[in-house]
């Protein structure tokens, strides 16, 4: 394999991305990116209404959760992309930032002001081209295209945001351009009617600097170490095993891949390694731990008076934050999501309904206090993960999902809607006390996509990362991905994925004097 590297960057996937894009900027810095997949090679991956087709595909690692008490005993799938691209070819392109108040939590957590809303605004302006056009708050002329849809809405989309603004629901314009809270389409990762992954947009226009490479199809087992310093990787490529070595190894690899590979590198809980049968070379209880996601009650589905259009975007058209007790309140972080589905969307666990002949409303949590953990359960890549979420399992939650859905048949059943409106399907109009609300989200409950939190940042000793993303007890070696997230952001958290990996590339460039 080809090395040494100044910098080896674990991942092609959204922070990966944007770390080669900046850090091989300075021709001076030699940049290796390492990825287990390949390049895109199915033409659905491009096609913005195909993303719920892609699981379980060849690029997919296909993970599932452990059986969850809180969602009656089902077993998750986790898609996580294993392309170049990463998850970012399988999403569904939304491009929310947040809520302000969210990076408020990150930077208590840290003492630092740069993990800040404020603190990541030139990070949120400088990777985006908006199609509104460059201003304070969005930036013009960055990779990633962000568009806002208009005219290619669906007209159930339209007449599902009108009853959110006769509900007394304040119309935003979009996410990203100050409060969250209200209606609004969503802004998506498209340009020209197609997927723009966050490869597309920031590694693949500068793969031909030459002091960068990217090595595909490159299987990463475990950190190369020399006492507590981190001097690269082990990895396998075409059969073949060797140590690829850096002068800093960036983990970018996800909530689920970054601390299962420092776990086969011996470096996590003591009691899980030592069940795994990995000997323990440091001891780091947090690694694993505050594993979190959003979820989405899949869903509150009704059946058309007439067909329903085929979507021109990615089904999914406009998400509604709101504030679970007063859903007319605009200020402060939003308690509850709503969604509007130009389609019919549920679980495994309920009866499918033909494409065309309904649509759906999902409804979510946007800060739920549910806590897991996840841990390797061998040595080896393939050993498969122990994935726990531990999904509704605070009153807190459950309150919360129970609140959204209602919300959620508010709006199905408005006056706005009843030109396509015929009948609820789902969960049907013998559904309606807490009890029997609860029961069927707990059969209708999905994924949002968004695990974070396992290898968290903060200013404690016990945070796996320090505010500078250091591994605690390590050196040579930093993590930039969703895993630092402390605390869940009110929306889809790729934006400021991006945001992380743009902001601590800043900030490593200014300390060696590239900046």
């Amino acid at each position: 394999m080809t090395g040494p590297f100044d910098i080896l960057i674990i991942g092609a996937g959204s922070a990966g991305s944007v770390l080669a894009w900046r850090l091989s900027a300075d021709p001076e810095i030699r940049v290796g990116v390492i990825e287990a997949g390949g390049f895109p090679d199915d033409p659905d991956i491009a096609i913005p209404q195909k993303w719920p087709m892609l699981q379980d595909r060849s690029y997919d690692w296909a993970y599932r959760t452990t059986p969850q008490a809180g969602t009656a005993g089902r077993i998750h799938p986790w898609p996580r992309g294993r392309i170049v691209g990463g998850s970012s070819c399988l999403h569904a392109m939304a491009h929310v930032r947040g809520h302000a108040d969210d990076f408020d939590a990150w930077a208590k957590a840290t003492g630092s002001d740069a993990w800040s809303y404020d603190g990541l605004l030139p990070s949120f302006r400088r990777t985006e081209a908006y199609s509104g056009g460059e201003d304070a708050l969005h930036g013009g002329s960055g990779p990633l295209p962000v568009h806002l849809p208009d005219e290619e809405l669906s007209p159930v989309v339209k007449a599902y945001m009108a009853a959110g603004l006769a509900r007394g629901v304040p119309f935003i314009g979009e996410h990203n351009g100050g409060p969250l809270k209200g209606v609004a389409p969503n802004s998506l990762t498209i340009r020209n009617g197609r997927r723009v992954s966050a490869a597309d947009a920031f590694l693949v226009p500068v793969l031909d600097r030459p002091n960068l490479t990217l090595l595909t199809g490159t299987k990463v087992h475990r950190l190369a170490l020399d006492g507590s310093r981190v001097i690269g990787v082990v990895a396998e490529r075409n059969g073949r095993t060797e140590t690829v070595s850096a002068g800093r190894t960036l983990l970018a690899a996800g909530a689920v891949a970054t601390p299962l590979l420092l776990m086969r590198s011996g470096i996590g809980p003591e009691v899980d390694l030592r069940a795994a049968g990995i000997r323990c070379l440091l001891d780091v209880p947090e690694i694993g731990a505050n594993l979190h996601d959003h979820m989405l009650t899949a869903g509150n589905v009704y059946r058309a008076r007439r067909p329903v259009p085929p979507s021109r975007l990615q089904h999914s058209e406009s998400l509604m934050y709101l504030d679970a007790d007063d859903p007319m309140k605009a200020d402060g972080a939003p308690s509850v999501v709503l969604a509007c589905v130009a389609a019919p969307t549920t679980s495994e666990r309920l009866a499918p309904v033909e494409y065309g002949t309904a649509y759906t409303i999902l409804s979510g949590v946007t800060h739920p206090t549910s806590r897991g953990r996840l841990s390797v359960t061998g040595p080896d890549l393939d050993d498969p993960p122990m994935i726990d979420p531990a999904y509704l399992s605070t009153d807190h939650d459950r309150e919360m999902a129970v609140r959204a859905l209602e919300l959620a048949r508010e709006i199905g059943a408005s006056a706005e809607l009843a030109e396509w409106r015929a009948e609820e399907i789902h969960p049907g109009p013998a559904v309606r006390d807490r009890h029997s609300l609860l029961a069927f989200i707990q059969e209708a409950a999905i994924t949002h996509h968004h695990p974070v939190g396992t290898c968290r940042m903060g200013s404690d000793p016990a945070s796996v990362v320090d505010p500078e993303l250091n591994v605690r007890g390590l050196s040579g070696v930093q993590v930039v991905d969703a895993s630092v997230i402390p605390s869940i952001t009110s929306g889809p958290i790729h934006a400021a994925v991006l945001a992380i990996a743009d902001r601590f590339a800043d900030d490593l460039l200014r300390n060696i004097g590239k900046a």
